[in-house]
This record gives structure tokens, sequence and C-alpha cells, in this order.
């Protein structure tokens, strides 16, 4: 599992000490070598200080990278809060139990009613649903019933909820899952428990291994992420991109996608211990392209609309639009509810048209149900 890995090979101070030491000749080492050679000290001068000045270097084979990979595509998704019930205490999150905000599970009818909305304001097909982490009154028997439910209404399906053990990974594939996503947080173990101090999510090892519990029950899509405001974004993405890589060499049949999330205001109040600049946003993501030109890059309306325009054609493959985060936040919107801010109120069809003047497609569908019958054939 990859916590033993991560403790056996890999210290947090170290690594900090090692990205702050390296050198403009580092970074144009990890440059100049081919496709698909960089090594993880290329990676760690990428993500370094010293990679600033080559930031238009790496956007110019960032662009280059990704159109070779993905074309000149943005798949686009929405995300469907179904719960912000939470047995969690995370200092950032709205969702934080001891929050005094009203707690929403919503009913299979309800979930269809968010189903119908969602398909009236654009031709999605790919839905990611969330919920907070209460297993007791939302666990997998919930789950499973809403994939159940919103199967109908979309190709693609993912999941952003509590961590599962690899029965009910595998149970929930053959009940139409495609992926999952799961946010680290971050990877510095020891101050992991001061951001999660209670809760199913206080447990560093249970979260960070279960991506190792996705693999292991053949998941097709897995999502990665980490939360800028936490510790040092530099060290947290490159032990992130550690484990991208342990996990590929592990679960080579499994697609995977990095996301960047910049924290933004809740009601929890929490201020970012670390402030994440656009250029530094961009700077990893081009990192992460160049690194590894298959992963898929996504960005929420967490960011701008204006900043997101500028780096669909530079490194993003993915992107939400639309997007509430309170549950039933498609039929009737109620900030009260609601997990974070967006920063991109942008309606979809105008993120299209963007897009769209930018040269880029909007790809409303990648995945189609019949995968799913060979994939699930398979395990």
């Amino acid at each position: 599992m990859f916590s033993d890995y991560l403790k056996s090979h890999y210290d947090w101070d170290t690594t900090c000490a090692e990205i702050a030491s390296k050198t403009g000749a580092d970074v144009e080492r990890a440059l100049s070598r081919p496709t698909g050679t960089l090594t993880d000290t290329d990676m760690l001068a990428l993500l370094s200080p010293a990679a600033a000045p080559y930031l238009e270097l790496m956007a110019r084979r960032s662009r280059a990278l990704t159109e070779q990979r993905f074309g000149k595509t943005i798949s686009m998704f929405i995300p469907m809060y179904i719960t912000n019930s939470c047995t969690n205490s995370c200092v950032y999150c709205g969702f934080n139990r001891h929050n005094k905000i009203k707690r929403v599970i919503l009913t299979p009818e309800q979930i269809e009613e968010e189903c119908r909305c969602i398909k009236k304001m654009g031709p999605f097909e790919n839905l990611l649903i969330v919920t907070g982490e209460n297993p007791a009154a939302a666990g997998t028997d919930y789950i499973e019933r809403a994939l159940q439910i919103c199967r109908p209404y979309f190709s693609s399906l993912t999941i952003e909820v509590m961590p599962l053990s690899t029965d009910d990974y595998a149970r929930l594939t053959r009940s139409g899952l495609n992926g999952v996503i799961c946010f680290q947080e971050t990877y510095h173990r020891e101050r992991y428990k001061v951001y999660h101090p209670a809760g199913m999510k206080s447990d560093f090892e249970w979260r960070v291994n279960g991506f190792d519990r996705m693999g292991l029950a053949g998941v097709h899509k897995i999502g990665m992420g980490v939360l800028i405001g936490l510790e040092d974004w530099r060290t947290d993405a490159a032990m992130m991109a550690r484990h991208l890589v342990y996990l590929r060499k592990r679960y080579w049949k499994t697609r995977y996608s990095v996301n960047f999330p910049r924290m933004r205001p809740s009601e929890s109040g929490f201020q970012p211990n670390v402030v994440m600049s656009d250029r530094e946003l961009a700077q990893v993501t081009f990192a992460f392209r160049i690194f590894d030109p298959d992963v898929d890059i996504s960005y929420s309306t967490r960011e701008e609309h204006s900043f997101r325009n500028n780096m669909a054609t530079l490194g993003v493959t993915t992107m939400s639009a639309g997007s509430h985060t309170e549950p039933g936040g498609y039929a009737r919107a109620d900030q009260e509810l609601a997990q974070f801010d967006i920063s991109d109120a942008t309606s979809p069809a105008e993120v299209a048209a963007d897009l769209s003047r930018l040269g880029r497609e909007p790809v409303w569908k990648d995945w189609d149900r019949i995968f799913d019958t060979s994939l699930t054939n398979s395990l």
C-alpha cells in the first residue's frame, strides 16, 4: 500500500529542501529530456522556484503535448451534490459537522429531479456525484442507489465520496460506476491530523491507501488531488506526482486525472496557510503535463472564468461548468447548504461558446455504456 511506500521512500522536509535547491540548469535539463523519460528529480525542478523564469517555455511544451495526446478537446462534466451530511471535522470545509448549517440527504425523487434539471442546462453526459462523509446515513447502499437513478440520464458516472473498501468499489463498479475522485488534501503525514482532527477522514493511512483499493477493484478512472492552501504546494504536488507514478506501475489499465483546487471561502471561515498565484497554478499544471503527457488535468469552477479560458489552450483537458455545491442546488438553489463558494458562475452554454472561440471543442460525451459491460466482464 502507498502509505508504507511513502514512509519508506520519501520524507516531507527532505523533499522541501530538494525542491528549494534546484537551479535553472536543473530546469533546463528537465525540459531537454525526451517525452516520457522525465525522472522524479526532473519533476522537482519543474515545480521549483527556479522554474519561474521558464514558464513561457513550459507553457509551449505543455500545449504541444496536450494537443498531441488529447487534440484540441475539453471534456465537460458537472457535479451533483446529493448530501452535505458529514461526520468529519475538517477545519477548512463548509460541511464540517460542527458548522451550524442545515443538513440535507436527497431522496431518490430529489436525485432524479436534479438529473432532469442538469439535462436542461446542457448536454452533459459526465456526472460527478458528491457527498459528505457519513457512512451510517449515506453509505454504500445510498451511493449505489444514486448511481442506479442517475445511470439512465448520463453515460459516465464518477463519485467523490468517503474512501471505501475494495469490495465496495467493486460493487459500485458493477452498478455503473466509471470513476472515483478522492482528494488526499495534503501528503504531510504529521500535519494532516491538524486539518482533519476527527471523523473517518482523520485516518491518513485509510485515505491515502484508498487509491490502491480503487485500483484493486478495477475502477476505470481514478482522480487525485491536493488542496492548495494547507501546506507547501510544491511539496504536496511532488508527493502527488510520486503517488501517480506508483499507481501507474501497479494499476496500468486505469486512467488517471489530477486536480489542484485552490481553497475557496466557506462556512468554516478557515484562512489558507498558503496562497498560490495564477502563475504558480499555471506552473504546476505545465509541470504535470510535461511529466506525464497522458494524465487528465481538471479545473473546476473554483477558478476564475478568464483564467480557466487561458489554461484551456495550455494543458487543461477537463472542466466543470454551471456548478452548484449544495445538495439539490439545480432544482432550487440554497447557498446556505453549499460546501464552498464558486468563482466561475458562467453558464454551460457560455463556457462552451468561449471554448469554441478559443479553438477548443467541448466534448460532452467521451464514454458509452457499452464499455461498462466489457469492463465488468473482464474483472
